[in-house]
């Protein structure tokens, strides 16, 4: 074998992963900024976007990842049978609404206590505002403001600037139900790559999937944005109990002030978490959000 046939055989080098699909991912090199279509080892698939690696070279455009580094953050949801990573290594979860198609509240619930549980900012963004019809939108997120949740309002089609200076030295991460508009922001910021848009179905009010992968875009030098698939729903069965009350940032205060010690906050007497909601302050939105889950991941 010719010497230059080889050249790749033992190199290692470092790199991140900016695209994940499925069993193969896309690994930006440090170095150089070429791009490698890498494996895993046998079948071991938990990697995420945004992931720094060492990968083995075996071409030049193709490798195989031999180690994972440390993770600052990791965001994933899981059902009771699996889990699904989504990003690696974010300081920032940028929740994509619209005023249409209508958002599902449980959902935006769920990723701001997957972000608080994985110890993520979160910042929720409300796109379409240029459409008439957006007062209801607007008043449902006037408690998550109360909590202290920074609430964004913007048209990504007609001017994206007012979220540029959130996304400045942050890894961020959107993520949002199909038809929200997260690949319009993307366009919007990072034209020259062009990211596919696809017509939102009025009829059905309900969007269309667009993106099948997480991809990862660089905004400047300190500055990236993961694009993530939709999401219909978001599983939060990897957290433990202690982790799902404590995600409730209003119900802080009043954790380990009931009357037992193990309670559950659903029925028990002398709750200071129920006894917070009948005084107003805690939400009985919020609450009955916490008792479904409860009762989902303790199922």
């Amino acid at each position: 074998m010719h010497p230059s046939q080889n050249k790749h055989s033992d190199t290692h080098v470092q790199g991140i992963v900016v695209a994940a699909y499925g069993k193969r991912y896309q690994v930006e090199l440090n170095d150089s900024k070429l791009r490698v279509s890498c494996v895993t080892r046998g079948k071991k698939t938990d990697l995420a976007c945004g992931d720094h690696v060492t990968i083995h070279l075996t071409d030049h455009h193709e490798g195989v990842v031999e180690t994972t580094h440390p993770r600052k953050t990791l965001l994933f949801r899981s059902n009771a049978f699996k889990s699904k990573l989504l990003a690696a290594n974010v300081t920032q979860i940028i929740i994509v609404l619209a005023t249409q198609p209508s958002f599902y509240e449980a959902l935006l619930n769920r990723c701001l206590i997957a972000a608080e549980a994985a110890g993520i900012k979160a910042l929720i963004v409300l796109n379409k505002c240029d459409l008439s019809d957006n007062h209801h939108a607007i008043d449902k997120l006037n408690l998550y403001q109360q909590l202290g949740y920074t609430v964004l309002a913007l048209s990504a089609t007609q001017d994206i600037s007012v979220l540029k200076p959130y996304l400045k030295n942050e890894t961020s991460i959107l993520v949002g139900q199909s038809g929200m508009g997260k690949s319009t922001i993307i366009n919007a910021l990072l034209p020259q790559e062009a990211v596919r848009t696809q017509e939102v179905s009025v009829v059905l009010d309900s969007g269309k999937h667009t993106t099948t992968a997480a991809h990862l875009y660089h905004l400047d030098t300190q500055s990236q944005l993961i694009d993530s698939p939709g999401l219909q729903e978001f599983g939060l069965h990897h957290l433990s109990i202690y982790e799902l009350e404590h995600a409730f940032i209003e119900f802080r205060p009043y954790l380990g002030h009931c009357r037992f010690n193990n309670c559950r906050h659903l029925q028990e007497p002398d709750c200071a978490i129920t006894q917070a909601a009948l005084s107003g302050k805690i939400s009985a939105e919020r609450l009955a959000i916490y008792k479904m889950l409860r009762t989902e991941i303790e199922r």
